[in-house]
């Protein structure tokens, strides 16, 4: 580039901002570098106390989510409601709707019939907040004393779409970062040869939502922080192997040639960009020995593959996943996300969700018995959940055995195990039809909750998500990122921590 061009690239922002990059560097290490090390160092990989946390002393010091897609229904696995059963068939009450908005798929409907579950519930730990389990959930249910289950979460996102976005960024607009960039970006990486943030897509009979990158991306935050997604066909990670003809030594020496010219971009123009590609290069390189080793499953024992099931011999099964969560876990990954599609069951639920469950459920209980063991679980949360819930009443034909539900955001069900949350509970309630989060006497709430206001009982997705940064030792307030004027942070201006949840 001649003086010439770079004159003409060289704008007042850029010229600016190369002055203010050494100066706002020196300075921040000098504001924060003394707090970090005191806080145990969680930026430094390797010999770090991961508990150290970014702002308080962290509980977990990893996170493993697993994502049902799709709105698995808490009325079929985990919100026993025997009420309904007396009134099988009969239209729900209008004071129980009270006119909340349905989606277009039931709208044109002339009734909507209470729809009770088909199947039977246990509870487990015999006390006032014990664990209702249904019996689509055997093995889960043999992990019953680990869980804290939270039958009050809600969202105003009543499409798949936007709810999922929202669930997972904060927003239901495309674009913001993902939880788990947001964990990679304030608590940086344990382990230099493995990705801060891992994403695996798990096989499903009933897979219909497409599931799309930024999901799992960085949005503003700088790429090196989107997550790393492992496939269970072909190389784990795409162009994980050197083209033929290329041996690794060459490849080292075109990242060293690639890294000169674009740290001398970066001294031009201060984008800090550039020096993201540069350090997803180097992670890349490191990934080709390190990535092989973590798919390779021949040390694991025959009594492993005995808790996960057979499934988990057979790449991408969730069982897979969940056994690679765990290898993952002990390499230092801090954020572990599994997503499996297929929920959403608007006319086939026993068919779908038998299936469904099947595929979960034992690798669900291994996952926790697997970390228990080997005496990862109380510093590693596991999160299990979907976007949203499943209607009290029927879409389309109702049968005793067979039956639909439509979408339901104002009342569903996430566990939580692990990481500091208090074992073996339950968490709010929701009214006789499981329609509208209740107060401890079973009413209704009125007004119906919202975001802008915290009421005791209930978990907002906002709040949810508060409390997996606070228990990762992250003020949700305080993480956040300038973009375009404006300091963005995960949780939006809502969120509150879940403080009832934490042991």
């Amino acid at each position: 580039m001649t003086a010439h061009e770079l004159s003409l690239l060289t704008t007042r922002r850029h010229l600016f901002g190369r002055a203010a990059l050494g100066l706002g560097t020196a300075a921040m290490a000098q504001l924060f570098g003394e707090e970090l090390l005191a806080e145990g160092g969680a930026t430094s990989p390797g010999g770090a106390d991961l508990n150290g946390g970014l702002h308080h002393r962290a509980k977990a010091k990893r996170v493993i989510y697993l994502f049902m897609s799709g709105g698995p229904s808490h009325h079929d696995l985990w919100d026993y409601k025997p009420k309904m059963r007396e009134l099988f068939g009969q239209d729900l009450p209008e004071h129980v709707r009270d006119g909340q908005r349905i989606t277009g798929m039931t709208s044109g409907q002339k009734t909507l019939p209470v729809c009770p579950s088909k199947y039977e519930f246990t509870r487990y730990d015999n006390n006032d907040r014990g664990v209702w389990i249904s019996s689509l959930l055997p093995h889960t249910a043999t992990v019953a004393k680990e869980l804290c289950v939270v039958h009050s979460t809600f969202t105003e996102a009543i499409n798949h779409d936007p709810a999922v976005t929202y669930i997972q960024t904060g927003s239901q607009i495309p674009g913001r970062p993902s939880l788990g960039s947001w964990l990679s970006y304030g608590l940086g990486s344990a382990n230099q040869n493995m990705p801060g943030y891992v994403v695996m897509h798990a096989r499903s009979k009933h897979a219909e939502q497409s599931l799309f990158g930024r999901l799992w991306g960085s949005g503003f935050l700088p790429s090196e922080h989107q997550g790393v997604l492992l496939r269970s066909v072909g190389d784990p990670v795409l162009y994980l192997n050197n083209p033929p003809g290329v041996p690794r030594e060459g490849r080292r020496a075109q990242l060293d040639a690639l890294a000169a010219l674009n740290t001398a971009q970066h001294e031009r123009f201060g984008d800090p960009e550039v020096l993201s590609r540069v350090k997803q290069h180097e992670m890349a390189y490191r990934m080709q020995a390190s990535v092989p080793e973590l798919m390779d499953l021949s040390d694991e024992t025959e009594e492993t593959f005995a808790l996960y099931g057979e499934d988990a011999r057979t790449p991408g099964t969730f069982a897979a996943c969940c056994l690679n969560a765990r290898r993952l876990a002990e390499r230092g990954v801090r954020n572990i996300q599994i997503f499996h599609r297929g929920w959403d069951a608007h006319g086939n639920l026993a068919g779908e969700h038998e299936n469904q469950c099947k595929d979960i459920d034992q690798g669900s209980a291994a996952l926790i018995k697997d970390l228990r063991r080997r005496g990862l679980l109380d510093d590693t949360l596991v999160v299990w959940g979907g976007e949203f819930g499943r209607t009290a009443y029927c879409q389309g034909k109702l049968t005793k055995e067979n039956y639909g539900r439509d979408h339901h955001p104002r009342c569903f069900t996430v566990w939580m195990a692990g990481g500091g949350v208090k074992p073996g509970i339950t968490y709010g309630q929701t009214d006789d039809f499981g329609y509208n989060i209740a107060h401890p006497d079973g009413t209704p709430m009125r007004p119906i909750p919202d975001k802008e206001k915290w009421i005791p009982g209930t978990m907002h997705i906002h709040d949810m998500n508060a409390t997996i940064l606070h228990l990762l030792g992250i003020d949700h307030r305080k993480l956040t990122y300038r973009y375009q004027g404006r300091d963005f942070r995960l949780t939006d201006i809502h969120g509150h921590v879940m403080h009832d949840l934490i042991g």
